[in-house]
């Protein structure tokens, strides 16, 4: 039987850079969180970043990690810490190109949602604004910062205060995930969308005995 060839790397001789690129291509897909936050003169900063988990259930909290930009906090790192408060959102494959456009930098008192005309509407819960046309919002507010590694990257986990769905997403208490149609995040400037779904059955659960 023959054995499959493989390609060894040692990580200590990879840059940062080099690093992200080799994870970003192998931890697919990821989802993306779209994130609106208010900067301390009152502009909506918007940006995407896809190392993006949910943490807990009770109470819903969020995780998603937030890198620096030549050492320095990237403005929504930087407004989630001064103000505690930010709105994650899900977008659609309708708004890809504006996701992946809000991604590129720009001066603080510069809008992203303003400059790709991205109407905005007020929260609920926190100060911060949210998408008025994203299928899915949450607002949260700021939990705890986890500090990884050593450029400076943080885990922002944030408590979710108020779900906004789209009408028709939930059906019979689920998310119906063809009607949310997101796109994902995979290697390099590259999305996807949902491909075939594949149902299996539910696994049974069973309780195990406490000796």
């Amino acid at each position: 039987m023959s054995t499959m060839r493989t390609m060894q790397i040692e990580p200590h001789t990879l840059t940062p850079e080099a690093t992200y690129r080799l994870l970003s291509g192998l931890v697919v897909p990821r989802p993306i969180a779209w994130i609106s936050t208010l900067s301390p003169a009152g502009v909506v900063n918007l940006a995407p970043f896809s190392c993006f988990t949910f943490v807990s259930n009770k109470p819903p909290m969020l995780g998603v990690n937030v890198g620096r930009k030549a050492g320095r906090r990237k403005d929504t790192g930087a407004h989630i810490h001064s103000r505690g408060e930010y709105v994650v959102h899900i977008g659609d494959s309708s708004q890809l190109h504006a996701i992946h456009e809000s991604s590129e930098e720009h001066p603080e008192d510069v809008s992203e949602a303003d400059l790709l005309g991205l109407a905005t509407v007020p929260s609920e819960t926190v100060a911060v604004p949210r998408l008025r046309d994203a299928p899915v919002a949450m607002e949260c507010r700021l939990s705890q910062v986890i500090p990884f590694g050593e450029t400076g990257a943080e885990f922002i986990v944030g408590e979710v205060t108020r779900f906004h769905l789209r009408d028709g997403l939930m059906q019979d208490g689920k998310v119906e995930t063809l009607a949310l149609d997101p796109v994902c995040r995979i290697g390099g400037p590259n999305y996807a969308t949902l491909g075939r779904i594949v149902t299996l059955r539910r696994m049974q659960q069973t309780a195990k005995s406490v000796v």
